[in-house]
């Protein structure tokens, strides 16, 4: 098992822990026993997570540190506060995300820059703070949180697609990094999960539904378990669900000229 130890003066900080699959990655490592550092920028939903995570058996206990991630000088200030804490950060979870919907001919390029900052400036800002204190003390793990969609391109979700490519690269080259020193990154990618991800990007629920069947739709409590189950184990790329497997492997193999048709078509942004 690759994990550190749960320890009094060590936590696990995950990021976009208000709801969803970080909301559940904490509780599966809460009932693992390590202490939580929940962020995200809802402080009330951090506060009544951190207060259900520790009212649990056995529970270590849980920090809250509201942060607006798309911000360059909030995310500095959080990891000089998590480098100076009492707990040294042993599991960084770099889940925080979102995504824009629509062509790019059609973007807010405010909208795009702020979605490419969170989905992979944030995940490159925190592990370059974070990961030089894991590998002096020789233990740690990082879990970055990308998509099926990294496997592929995404027209209609252009940027998102290419910031989860980007976060699957990343981070195996972070493992291949780090062999040897007792630090391990795994690259978490879900498919289609009902956490209102979808939703806030400008979804309706029938049609992201509608696009997508549902044999490939898997909960973010099983997304959670599967996650810090391969992180413990130390893999290189964890894809929750067996469809989302089979459509990963497809999406890499098959020639563009005729997946980008097919995507297009079927893609809810694009009608």
């Amino acid at each position: 098992m690759t994990l550190p130890r749960p320890s009094s003066d060590r936590t696990a900080v995950v990021t976009g822990a208000s709801s969803g699959i970080g909301a559940e990655i904490a509780r599966e490592l809460a009932r693992r026993g390590h202490h939580v550092t929940l962020v995200a920028r809802s402080e009330d939903r951090l506060r009544a997570l951190a207060e259900e995570l520790t009212e649990q058996p056995g529970s270590a206990g849980a920090s809250v540190m509201p942060c607006d991630l798309g911000d360059r000088t909030a995310r500095a200030a959080l990891a000089d506060s998590l480098l100076a804490g009492d707990r040294t950060v042993e599991v960084l979870v770099n889940n925080a995300g979102l995504s824009t919907l629509g062509p790019v001919a059609a973007s807010d390029p405010e909208a795009e820059m702020g979605m490419i900052e969170v989905d992979v400036v944030a995940v490159a800002d925190l592990c370059s703070r974070l990961l030089p204190g894991m590998v002096s003390r020789g233990r740690g793990a990082v879990l970055n949180v990308a998509s099926t969609a990294a496997f592929q391109p995404l027209p209609g979700q252009a940027g998102y697609g290419a910031g989860k490519a980007f976060v699957l690269s990343y981070t195996q080259s972070l493992a291949g990094e780090l062999r040897g020193t007792g630090v391990t990154a795994t690259t978490l990618c879900p498919g289609p999960v009902h956490t209102g991800f979808g939703e806030r990007a400008g979804f309706s629920k029938e049609d992201a539904e509608a696009a997508l069947p549902p044999v490939m739709w898997v909960s973010a409590e099983q997304v959670a378990l599967d996650a810090v189950k391969g992180l413990d184990r130390g893999r290189l790329v964890v894809i929750p669900g067996r469809a989302n497997r089979v459509a990963a492997a497809f999406a890499q193999v098959t020639p563009r000229s005729l997946l980008l048709p097919v995507l297009v078509r079927n893609h809810p942004g694009l009608r």
